[in-house]
Order: structure tokens, then C-alpha cells, then sequence
């Protein structure tokens, strides 16, 4: 499909998938991802089989506008607003406090959820068009690398999706830097796209 202006039927097949709990290989910022509604515990519960991945390690979350937050998050807090106004959309995960309503498999029990601002043009179609928070963890076994373009795409993860959203080689790399804004001082879990520096001088120009 087209990376930059996404078909409106390939958008509205993907939504379905997600809406009736498949899940959907999209492209990313950086790297394939796999899709489900991210407030659906049987959904979540496939892409852990999936990719294999292990109970304690919880899944990120796309949002396709600010406002969503609410939907996720049981306060935003100065801070984390401050950083979204600097680097979001794409290249900044927020880690923040889970609303009692988030499944704990989602959140691996941790009561915490990292949420994003989708802003690979596909991405952020597929959860406009949802106008529901997905999924946006890697399309790859756990521990295993990305994957920037479909022909890379593991089989096992392939023949376990319901649908691919094939946007063409993406530019690969670290990912998202995540940043853990629950506590009074933020603190950075993965340095990715933004690095640990510019995180801590955001931090410091905002204080």
C-alpha cells in the first residue's frame, strides 16, 4: 500500500481485522509491528503467543491522538506533557500510570503503560480509523531483531497474522526512546531515535 497516502479500503479491511480481535502486521516508523486493539485481553493474548514472548514483559501502545490518553493513562502529568509537546508524534514512548480498566496482560501486571503517538502515515490511519489504542510491539519473535520490510518477516510470525499492511522498506534502526514518567524524576528506560542527552536536556530546559 502506499506509505505516504494509505488506500482508504486497505485501511478500512485492516480495522475490521482488528475490530473483530485479529491482528494486523503494519508498518512503523522504523519497523513492522503487530496490531491488535489494545484494550481486547483475548487479542493482546495472541500477540504474546506470536511472538513468543514472555509474561513480564509488557506491550506499548499506539494512539492516534492526544486526547486518547485519557482513555489509557490515570494522570499525565506535567512533565510527560511537556516531553510529547517537544518530540511526539513517533520517536518518544511515554511510560505513565495504567487505568484500573487497562488488561493487566497488557501492562505485564506492572501497572504502568507505554503509549505513543502513531506517526508513520499507516500507522496513525489504521488508529484513527479504529479510534482505539493498538498494539505497536515489534513484528518479531521476542528477542529476535525487527523487521523493516515485509520480505524479512519471519514465517512464524507471518502465518499467525490475519492480515499484512505491506508499506514498502522502512528506514529500520533503535526505535522510540521510552521514557518512564510515573515518579517526580523521568527516567530513561531505552535510549532510541531521541537520544539519553536530549531527553536530559529537554528535562532540564523544562525545569
Amino acid at each position: 500500500m502506499n506509505p505516504r497516502s494509505p488506500e482508504p479500503e486497505a485501511v478500512a479491511r485492516a480495522r475490521e481485522v482488528i475490530r473483530t480481535g485479529g491482528v494486523v502486521c503494519f508498518p512503523t516508523r522504523c519497523l513492522y509491528g503487530l496490531g491488535v486493539d489494545a484494550l481486547d485481553t483475548a487479542a493482546v493474548e495472541r500477540v504474546y503467543e506470536i511472538k513468543q514472548r514472555p509474561a513480564d514483559m509488557p506491550l506499548l501502545v499506539l494512539i492516534g491522538r492526544s486526547a486518547q490518553l485519557a482513555e489509557l493513562a490515570e494522570r499525565v502529568p506535567p512533565m510527560a506533557q511537556l516531553l510529547m509537546d517537544r518530540f511526539w508524534p513517533g520517536r518518544l514512548t511515554l511510560v505513565l500510570e495504567a487505568r484500573s480498566i487497562i488488561p493487566v496482560r497488557l501492562t505485564a501486571g506492572t501497572g504502568k503503560i507505554g503509549i505513543r503517538l502513531a506517526a508513520h502515515p499507516v500507522a496513525r490511519a489504521l488508529v484513527e480509523a479504529l479510534d482505539r489504542p493498538i498494539t505497536g510491539t515489534s513484528a518479531n519473535l521476542s528477542g529476535a531483531s525487527g523487521c523493516r520490510q515485509i520480505a524479512d518477516l519471519d514465517a512464524r510470525i507471518s502465518r499467525q497474522v490475519d492480515l499484512i499492511l505491506d508499506g514498502g522498506p522502512l528506514k529500520g534502526g533503535v526505535g522510540s526512546t521510552v521514557v518512564d514518567v510515573v515518579g517526580e524524576n523521568p527516567v530513561v528506560i531505552r535510549e532510541g531515535e531521541i537520544s539519553r542527552p536530549e531527553i536530559l536536556a529537554a528535562i532540564k530546559s523544562i525545569r
